[in-house]
């Protein structure tokens, strides 16, 4: 069997991002094979003409079909997925984007959510830095404990506070008007 095909079988990690501009969004989607990762192996960026507005306490209406709109797109088993954002916006009792994605794909597919910014008092997300920088990320997760999702996102390759692959999938995602 060929290596390259052999490695496109296996099931990876996607990582997730979506940007906006006025009345539409530019989603985007990476897969990657493990924490150890350098290469994307697949890319998927979408326009998404039509979106939901920004309604405060549930941006995750706004944004889930974006991310949707990508999996589908990324036509390949996946076994973990990445979100911008936070997966629980309390302890583990108010559902966030990444527990919302998690709900929509069945509960079988465990999410992970990295935000830059902290969450009120968000005491359940577990604070990790990153390369030189004073500014943690936040990590939850649905699916996985989240100190395990800490660990694994800590581990991830990247000199910067953000790892190599969420870096690409942001930069993919960057609206440019």
């Amino acid at each position: 069997m060929n290596p390259t095909l052999h490695r496109f079988a296996e099931l990876m990690i996607a990582a997730l991002d979506v940007h906006y501009g006025s009345r539409s969004a530019r989603a985007a989607g990476v897969l990657f094979e493990d924490w150890t990762s350098e290469v994307a192996y697949v890319q998927v960026v979408e326009e998404v003409a039509w979106i939901q507005p920004y309604e405060p306490g549930s941006f995750y209406k706004r944004e889930l079909p974006c991310l949707l709109i990508i999996l589908d797109r990324l036509d390949r088993a996946f076994e973990i997925a990445i979100v911008d954002g936070y997966v629980w916006l309390g302890p583990e009792s108010r559902p966030g984007l990444g527990a919302h994605l998690f709900e929509a794909l069945g509960k079988t597919v465990p999410v992970l959510g990295v935000a830059k910014s902290p969450f009120k008092a968000g005491t359940w997300a577990v604070p990790i830095f990153r390369g030189r920088s004073r500014k943690p990320l936040y990590v939850t997760a649905a699916g996985m404990d989240a100190l395990q999702a800490a660990k694994n996102i800590q581990s991830m390759p990247g000199p910067h506070r953000i790892p190599t692959m969420l870096k690409l999938v942001d930069s993919l995602s960057r609206r440019t008007d």
